[in-house]
């Protein structure tokens, strides 16, 4: 995968690099933008097994 998007970005090594890390970066924030927030109901964590 990581070849794949390698060789189909454009420019020279610098702009690939610059590239690759505002794509990270947008992928981070997606993730906690919508991604993390929509599956949280359906994760366990807030799940306490011990009551009052």
């Amino acid at each position: 995968m990581y070849g794949w998007l390698w060789r189909h970005l454009p420019g020279p090594t610098a702009v690939r690099v610059v590239l690759l890390v505002a794509l990270a970066a947008a992928v981070v924030v997606v993730c906690f933008a919508w991604v993390f927030p929509a599956i949280a109901p359906y994760m366990p964590f807030n799940d306490t097994t011990v009551g009052e």
